[in-house]
């Protein structure tokens, strides 16, 4: 069978001339913002990997067909669809098969940008652990997809709401490596600092790239976790954060919500109770992980 995918002309172009590409989930348009303030902070993120020298392309899953970059026209269309689907390994295929529209998350959008030969992938955090596993089991696939697709992402580490020890631990026991650029604590999201010392640290784009090439060479599947500090100018502190972080999580568990309902619920109240800065800080964050995205993508060969 003859996979699906469907370039854009951008992508296209670069493809043709070597120049490197980022890829981006759609997720975060359709699922993490409002109309129009999602469509605006894609241009600005794809902007931002244009101006670091690198193509951008945004992945989404459109009539039956995996699309690798979308052109401005499409792209506005996505951020204005209603229903979208929410799309991880698990209901790729089916989504593909039926003809149903669907946004990436991480797990998907790793998948799809190894599909494309696209080895960087900036995004804003990854799933994790979330608080309470031990009994719900509720572990985000991105996890897995880092241990057995081979591409590097560039995060401001695990979200803020989830259980960031057990996330380590996770990524540990598959065998992620999970580098914290410039720093020696691993981010947290909104916030610079966990409290947790990082696994690794590299400071250049250049190492980063040359350790997931040097996996490749020694035979080890899967890809690498970066974890990019949000800039400071732009942080909410952790101590800030950490009650209004518990008060949602509280009334989560109080309204029964579960399973993929409870990202965007707790990102939703901590939105609301920040009076809109964390979506700010969201949006800094991930322009801040796209430019250095582009950075790293210029040292793959």
């Amino acid at each position: 069978m003859k996979l699906p995918l469907v370039f854009s002309a951008e992508v296209t172009t670069a493809r043709a001339a070597g120049t490197p590409v980022v890829a981006l989930e759609s997720t975060i348009i359709t699922h993490g913002m409002p109309w129009p303030q999602n469509y605006e902070t894609a241009k600005l993120v794809e902007d931002d990997i244009r101006q670091g020298g690198a193509v951008p392309a945004t992945i989404a899953i459109l009539n039956g067909a995996i699309h690798i970059g979308l052109d401005d026209a499409r792209l506005a269309e996505l951020a204005q669809m209603k229903n979208v689907a929410k799309l991880s390994r698990a209901d790729l295929a089916v989504a593909l098969a039926t003809g149903i529209a669907g946004a990436t998350t991480v797990a998907c959008t790793m998948i799809c940008a190894h599909l494309a030969g696209i080895q960087v992938f900036a995004t804003g955090g990854i799933g994790g652990v979330h608080q309470g596993a031990e009994s719900s089991f509720d572990i985000s696939a991105d996890l897995m997809e880092l241990a057995q697709t081979p591409v590097t992402v560039v995060a401001a580490g695990a979200k803020a709401i989830l259980d960031i020890p057990k996330t380590l631990e996770v990524l540990e026991t598959q065998g992620v490596p999970v580098i914290a650029y410039g720093e020696d604590e691993f981010p947290a999201f909104w916030s610079r600092k966990s409290g947790i010392p990082a696994p690794l640290r590299l400071d250049e784009p250049a190492q980063i790239a040359a350790a997931q090439k040097m996996r490749t060479a020694l035979g080890l599947p899967g890809g690498q976790l970066v974890a990019n500090p949000v800039p400071v100018e732009s942080e909410i502190s952790r101590d800030a954060l950490a009650p209004i972080i518990a008060a949602a999580q509280a009334r989560a568990a109080a309204e029964g919500i579960s399973g993929k309902a409870v990202t965007p619920f707790l990102l939703g109240a901590i939105l609301e109770a920040t009076d809109g800065a964390s979506l700010a800080t969201n949006i800094a964050l991930v322009r801040n992980n796209a430019r250095l995205a582009a950075e790293i993508a210029q040292h793959f060969g």
